[in-house]
């Protein structure tokens, strides 16, 4: 999709949202253990996870797309921004972020949600996985490419404060 992204953050649980990709943290065997992964996969069956793994193993800094199951979101996108010895790897991380997004055109997304990758086993703190995340987006949205919106969810509010203020600063760098 070409033009600029709308990128906004709410806090609450990023599966409830009515979008058309949830992007979520996975590992390089693609479980959906915990974090934001643990709730999509709550709330959207089973059958998401058995999607997922029968892709798996993956590599970090990859992403994979899976059916949304029960979700209203047609599509999950699992992305792996740590591997398995959850050494912080802030291009590996940005790796899995644009892996991510390149998902986008294929499958025709116009609306994301995305939660902060890399922190669901305190390998990066959300400030740094904000940092990496906003920037991926801000340099997608300057080469026109992913979707129209993307929706930042976060669970708690530091969270919340980290993803506005990565916003805020990248932002204030454009303007």
């Amino acid at each position: 999709m070409a033009g600029s992204i709308e990128i906004d953050v709410w806090q609450g649980d990023i599966a409830e949202l009515e979008v058309d990709a949830i992007v979520v943290a996975a590992n390089e065997s693609l479980f959906m253990t915990s974090g934001p992964a643990a709730s999509v996969k709550r709330r959207g069956g089973d059958a998401i996870e058995r999607a997922a793994v029968e892709q798996g193993p993956v590599g970090p800094g990859t992403a994979v797309a899976t059916h949304g199951g029960g979700l209203a979101a047609t599509y999950v996108i699992h992305a792996v921004g740590v591997g398995h010895e959850r050494i912080p790897n802030r291009d590996q991380l940005a790796a899995a972020i644009r892996s991510a997004l390149d998902l986008v055109a294929p499958l025709q997304l116009r609306h994301v949600a995305t939660s902060l990758i890399g922190i669901e086993h305190g390998t990066f703190d959300p400030i740094d996985a904000a940092d990496v995340l906003v920037g991926e987006l801000m340099r997608a949205s300057a080469e026109g490419n992913g979707p129209e919106t993307i929706v930042i969810v976060t669970v708690g509010s530091v969270e919340t404060a980290a993803a506005n203020d990565a916003l805020a600063r990248r932002r204030a760098r454009v303007a």
